[in-house]
């Protein structure tokens, strides 16, 4: 049976995608959103991250600062307009919107191709989303805060909180905010592909999805080594739901989104999309052939991957994310304390992740992919977001996007995520093989 893929923020990390099909001959054509020049603005305060190193890195002096992100004049952004262009042909993607920004360096906005296919509909700015594994960043920020309020601590084991999980007495919240826990993957189960391709508007529960996982045995002892798996974050938004008093979907309304001030980003408990929205176009199909996707089911990814966003919100996000606005220091500092992964300058947090510099989250579900970064030396945000995930040469699209546009604005911080030579799964991430020693 054909292996389907969910893709994210370091599926890359654990799996290779399988060849996309035939791309179409020529550029797409170039939506109405215009490329944006901001004047130079004010720099405000940034926060630190850390790398592979488990210690926080020093703040950037004023000359990296300087020197880690161009200038986005006239010039940049007719060479950005190019290699997007020339993705999207290599690609195939229907559609894909870039945002830039940097405090004195300016601003690049614009959507490429179209949002839907049948109609020719262009993409844009203001579209919604769906953002998958970047769901992952706030469920984790939901957890950390109840650390910050003293309800639950990092290094409580998941036993305490859920029963029936294998070495439940042993992994940590931490292990499984870090990917080191060990459980396997539900979304790796071919039972559960199965059961999705088969119905991709159908409803799972989350205990649904944790038995598609506890039905296999565990791959390492807790913490011995790094491997992405979805399960984990399954079982924190069931830990936030118990301790929080409230569902999942409700607890990051009130208590991440709305402090942070995101009002275009929600959390579907089904079908539910905000319009305007793109159409999505997966491959992730029983038959294998690309088909939309904008009509699906989310509760499948629920606390791993089910949530909606757009452009600007998640340009905000970004920051806060990286720089912990709401979230107390010790804790912030905890969540960016990045251990090894397999990739070279890719190290994971506590549901982040930094690759050369730049720290947040990738996702990826059927039919969309996003890429949310902040690159702390520069103060700079980049958001990349597209109606499709059919891989290119065993690569997401997101990556190669991403990939382009740092080359130009950030050469000294390129994202780059590699490939991994293991058999595709749906599971989200950087391309790089699936697992690590863990850190001494």
């Amino acid at each position: 049976m054909r292996c389907a893929r969910w893709r994210g923020v370091c599926a890359a990390l654990a799996v290779t995608a399988s060849l996309i099909a035939p791309v179409a001959a020529g550029v797409a054509p170039v939506a109405a959103g215009p490329v944006a020049y901001a004047a130079p603005g004010t720099r405000t305060a940034g926060g630190v991250f850390a790398a592979a190193d488990p210690s926080p890195l020093p703040s950037p002096s004023p000359s990296a600062e300087d020197g880690a992100f161009a200038e986005l004049t006239p010039e940049v952004a007719a060479r950005l307009d190019a290699a997007v262009r020339q993705v999207m042909r290599e690609t195939g993607t229907p559609g894909v919107t870039v945002g830039l920004w940097a405090p004195e360096k300016g601003e690049y906005v614009r959507s490429f191709g179209v949002a839907d296919k049948a109609t020719d509909a262009p993409m844009d700015p203001g579209l919604f989303t769906r953002i998958g594994s970047v769901t992952k960043t706030f469920t984790v920020t939901a957890l950390l805060e109840l650390v910050d309020r003293g309800e639950v601590g990092l290094d409580d084991p998941i036993g305490q909180y859920v029963d029936g999980v294998p070495n439940g007495d042993r992994i940590t919240l931490r292990e499984l905010a870090g990917m080191r826990s060990g459980l396997f993957n539900y979304s790796e189960d071919d039972s559960f592909d199965k059961a999705l391709t088969t119905d991709p508007e159908g409803y799972f529960s989350p205990q649904e999805l944790l038995n598609f996982s506890f039905r296999h045995p565990v791959n390492f002892a807790p913490g011995a080594e790094f491997e992405y798996s979805n399960t984990n974050l399954i079982l924190l938004g069931l830990v936030v739901e118990k301790v929080g008093g409230i569902p999942l979907d409700q607890f990051i309304e009130r208590n991440v989104l709305e402090p942070a001030g995101l009002a275009h980003t929600s959390f579907p408990s089904g079908t539910e999309f905000p319009s305007p929205h793109a159409h999505g176009y997966t491959d992730q199909t029983a038959s294998g052939a690309i088909e939309d996707s904008t009509g699906w089911n989310s509760s499948w990814a629920w606390a791993a991957g089910a949530m909606v966003s757009d452009l600007q919100d998640l340009r905000r996000w970004a920051r806060i994310l990286a720089t912990g606005t709401l979230l107390e220091p010790a804790t912030q500092a905890e969540r960016l304390k990045t251990g090894p992964t397999p990739a070279p300058g890719v190290g994971y947090g506590l549901g982040v992740f930094a690759v050369h510099g730049w720290v947040g989250h990738n996702g990826s579900l059927p039919g969309y992919e996003t890429v949310t970064m902040y690159l702390p030396q520069a103060r700079a945000t980049m958001v990349i977001l597209l109606n499709t995930d059919v891989s290119h040469d065993g690569t997401e699209p997101s990556t190669l996007f991403a990939t382009a546009v740092t080359e130009i604005v950030s050469p000294d911080h390129v994202y780059e995520l590699p490939q991994s030579p293991t058999a595709p799964s749906r599971s989200p991430g950087p391309s790089a093989p699936s697992r690590s020693p863990a850190a001494p």
